[in-house]
C-alpha cells in the first residue's frame, strides 16, 4: 500500500533493536482519511473469507480492525489488557510478550463476544514475533471458533512471526498492507 509505505518512509523512526516507531501514524495519531483506506485494503485482501467478527489487541489494533470492520459489515471485538469490573463472566485469557512496553501483557475476552463455530478474522498493527498474534489466535481456538486469517497493518519479516504462527499450529492467511524486510543503518526496505 503506497500510502502507508509514504507515511513510514516520511514519519517512521527506527529506535534500535526491530523497534519500529510509527506514533503518528498509528499508535498514537490516526489520519482518518488513511485508516479508512487501510481498512477498504485490508477487507479487500479477505474478501473470499466469511468473517463473522474481527478480534484485535488494544489500543493499537483497534482502528485497523475497525476500519476493516466497517467494510465487511462485521463487529469488532478487542482483547483487554486489564479486566474491568463489567467483565463477569467467563473470561479467556492469554498472555504475549510485548517488545515495546518490557513484559508479559495479559489479554482478556469475554466469553459472550467470541462464539463456537464462528468465522474469526484476526487484524492487528504489527506482525513481528507473532507472539501478540499466537496470543490471540489461541483465544479463538479456546472459543472453539475458526480463525479464517489475520492481517496487520505492518509486517516486520525479519522478525519471523509468520513462522512462529505456523510452528504454533495457526497455518491461516496471513495479509500485510506493508512488509518490511530490513531496518538497517535507519533505512527501511519493503517487499
Amino acid at each position: 500500500m503506497q500510502a502507508l509505505k509514504d507515511r513510514i518512509i516520511a514519519e517512521g523512526q527506527n529506535l534500535g533493536s526491530g523497534i519500529l516507531k510509527i506514533d503518528s501514524i498509528l499508535n498514537h495519531q490516526i489520519y482518518p482519511d488513511l485508516m479508512v483506506e487501510m481498512g477498504r485494503e485490508m477487507a479487500a485482501l479477505f474478501a473470499g473469507q466469511r468473517v463473522d467478527r474481527i478480534l484485535t489487541a488494544e489500543i493499537s489494533g483497534i482502528a485497523p480492525a475497525l476500519t476493516t470492520a466497517i467494510v465487511l459489515n462485521v463487529p469488532v471485538v478487542y482483547a483487554r489488557k486489564k479486566k474491568p469490573i463489567t467483565m463477569a463472566g467467563p473470561v479467556y485469557l492469554e498472555t504475549a510478550p510485548s517488545h515495546t512496553k518490557g513484559g508479559d501483557v495479559p489479554l482478556l475476552v469475554s466469553a459472550e463476544f467470541i462464539k463456537r463455530d464462528e468465522n474469526v478474522l484476526i487484524i492487528d498493527d504489527f506482525l513481528a514475533t507473532g507472539k501478540t498474534l499466537t496470543a490471540l489466535a489461541r483465544i479463538v481456538r479456546s472459543a472453539k471458533a475458526n480463525l479464517v486469517g489475520v492481517g496487520v497493518v505492518v509486517e516486520k519479516a525479519f522478525d519471523n512471526g509468520r513462522e512462529i504462527m505456523k510452528s504454533a499450529g495457526f497455518d491461516v492467511p496471513i495479509h500485510a498492507l506493508v512488509t518490511i524486510t530490513s531496518m538497517n543503518a535507519g533505512q527501511f526496505e519493503f517487499a
